[in-house]
């Protein structure tokens, strides 16, 4: 609507769309979207690892969704961002990735960041074959269906893959990591966004002794 009239010679009044957008405002149709809270529980991610890994079972050439949950987890990264990840974009000695085109309020394409991985993240690369030039070469509609029908399936509700990085940013607070330490891993580059973290307390790894993290790091 903005640019029809400058871009292509459209007849189109910009007015219009901020006449129709006031009164949306206005009459509660739009607003400012909800900040999910939804956390997987243990048990949850004991059953859709078992699952995945069922799965796996019969048919090895499935997704491994195993590695690619666990790996969401440690390293807070989105699926986009999972997927689009190669092998040149590591730096193992600094123990951090560069991310490229990381969704940014306002701004993505070009928005690369380099961010630290954690040990544990580390280690599920580590044993993920190099067969091509990008670490998980799948798309993010098979994952996220994948994951989708997982979660009918074990009848879990409400449960989203996005979730893993909400989950994982939690647990860097539950260790104790500062705002700036959190943001390095994440990835934030607003320590705004990270305030809704901020009153989590200090109890330690959630995560700890992570049995499926031995699956996801076996070659």
């Amino acid at each position: 609507m903005t640019s029809a009239r400058r871009g292509w010679g459209w007849p189109l009044d910009p007015e219009a769309l901020k006449d129709a957008a006031f009164v949306a405002r206005r009459m509660g149709l739009v607003g400012k979207s909800k900040r999910r809270k939804r956390l997987p529980t243990l048990d949850e991610l004991d059953r859709l690892m078992t699952h995945f890994g069922a799965v796996r079972s019969r048919r090895p050439s499935s997704l491994p969704m195993q590695r690619i949950v666990a790996f969401a987890l440690y390293s807070t990264r989105r699926q986009e961002e999972i997927v689009r990840i190669t092998w040149a974009d590591l730096d193992w000695p600094h123990s951090r990735v560069l991310v490229r085109d990381m969704k940014n309020r306002g701004d993505k394409i070009g928005n690369d960041v380099w961010c630290e991985l954690p040990p544990e993240a580390l280690a599920i690369i580590a044993a993920v074959p190099r067969r091509e030039a990008r670490i998980f070469p799948y798309t993010t509609d098979a994952i996220s269906a994948a994951f989708t029908r997982a979660c009918a399936f074990l009848r879990i509700a409400d449960l989203h893959f996005h979730d893993l990085r909400h989950c994982g940013v939690t647990r860097l607070f539950e260790m104790g990591r500062t705002v700036p330490l959190a943001a390095s891993v994440s990835g934030h580059r607003s320590w705004q966004s990270l305030q809704r973290y901020t009153p989590i307390r200090q109890t330690g790894d959630r995560l700890v002794n992570w049995t499926w993290l031995t699956v996801a790091t076996k070659p």
